[in-house]
């Protein structure tokens, strides 16, 4: 092992300048031409890491020094798509977490490919850390139904429009419903994730509360029980497309119904929690006990968010 005459800074410069060349480094090696112990070697590969992820945020070109087994050491990985920031990964980590929409085991291997995939090898532990009592104490919906790969096929049938046919267990009962269905969106709402869809059966949605209803109907995705994509495609006119956001402006917790206009008094302690909950709504007057409000919801769901409020609401008017 010969003496590094170089010293830190020349020797890093050095492992650098080798990576930036597409070199393959290998830690033993280095830690004999240096003179060194592989544990500064790999205190080196840390520190270059930490520059590359601080020069990423400059250019938005993210490079990382990963170990290549087959050639049996480091290289540069160049990634020219810009990853999350480490406040940007803590937040979508602590968002799906409070979902509860996945078994543990899929949320777990979720978060683990987000930390893998965004989060420079140095802050690893760092953010690991925010997240894991949280993680460790995640409790997984009732129904532990493993349903993503369901979903994507929904997705799939979606944009290509074309007709589904399903078996639906009920929320009630034990029975499950054959449907064939037009799906037009998938949304997520409360801990579920739900496919809305229209009812290609005129026999069917003549005992619906409103049988020529102009909105769809909404199915969770973990009570389909059986998924069939059909060859078969619908046509949707450009004027007369299904667009999501305008529908989850106006529906509450995922229940169908029609669409309604409602005015109600409240006197709560936040007005700015009515209106993020209702996206609809305006207030239409206000004085020093409260607020007059109005907004176009969809369906039976604001009926639960009024009773959810207590003496804080009462509702004035509905058409």
């Amino acid at each position: 092992m010969q003496q590094d005459k170089t010293g830190k800074k020349g020797r890093m410069l050095g492992i650098y300048t080798k990576l930036m060349q597409g070199a393959i480094v290998n830690k033993a090696e280095e830690a004999c031409r240096y003179g060194v112990t592989e544990k500064s070697i790999e205190r080196d590969f840390d520190e270059i890491r930490a520059f590359l992820a601080d020069d990423g945020q400059n250019c938005g070109i993210y490079n990382d020094i990963v170990y290549d087994r087959a050639k049996n050491g480091y290289c540069l990985q160049r990634m020219y798509q810009p990853k999350l920031t480490n406040s940007e990964i803590l937040a979508v980590c602590k968002i799906l977490l409070d979902s509860r929409a996945l078994t543990k085991k899929e949320m777990d291997a979720l978060l683990k490919k987000l930390m893998d995939c965004c989060v420079p090898q140095i802050d690893k532990k760092l953010v690991d850390e925010m997240i894991r009592n949280e993680a460790s104490h995640y409790v997984e919906p009732r129904h532990k139904t493993v349903f993503l790969n369901k979903m994507w096929e929904l997705a799939l049938a979606i944009q290509q429009n074309k007709y589904i046919q399903v078996r639906y267990q009920r929320l009630k009962g034990k029975e499950c419903k054959k449907r064939r269905l037009k799906p037009v969106a998938i949304m997520f709402s409360e801990f579920y994730f739900y496919l809305t869809a229209f009812i290609d059966d005129a026999e069917t949605r003549k005992h619906f509360e409103v049988a020529d209803d102009c909105f769809p109907t909404i199915y969770r995705i973990d009570r389909i029980q059986e998924l069939k994509v059909l060859e078969e495609h619908f046509q949707v006119p450009y004027k007369e497309r299904f667009e999501e956001g305008e529908f989850r402006k106006r529906v509450q917790f995922m229940y169908g119904g029609k669409l309604q206009r409602v005015k109600f008094r409240y006197t709560g302690p936040s007005l700015e929690a009515v209106l993020d909950r209702l996206p609809t709504a305006e207030v239409v007057c206000e004085d020093a006990d409260g607020w007059t409000v109005s907004a176009e919801v969809f369906g039976k769901g604001i009926e639960m968010w009024f009773r959810s409020q207590g003496d804080a609401v009462t509702v004035l008017e509905r058409k």
